[in-house]
């Protein structure tokens, strides 16, 4: 259900704006991404699973502020991130 570390440094290596990023913005929104996909993977099976669920709703809302401060701030690099992250919008 969690990301692990060899999965973590390959979205840091795919997505780091410069050698050694892993606090930009859309570092951390990649794996806010790959964490959302594992958790809605696992509530496809585990139906019941309420707390996992809140979790999940809290880290799309984190997510979708964090778009919200990238589009804000440069709309060029959220018009980007969102086609190579798959999400719509």
């Amino acid at each position: 259900m969690s990301i692990t570390a060899e999965r973590k440094q390959e979205l840091i290596g795919e997505y780091a704006t410069t050698e050694g990023d892993t606090g930009s913005p859309e570092v951390q929104i990649a794996i806010l991404s790959e964490r959302i996909r594992n958790l809605t993977e696992h509530l496809k099976e585990h139906k019941k699973d309420f707390h996992s669920r809140r979790g999940l709703l809290v880290m799309v809302g984190q997510r979708r502020r964090m778009l919200d401060y990238v589009k804000r701030k440069d709309a060029a690099r959220y018009e980007s991130l969102i086609s190579r992250l798959g999400l719509r919008k």
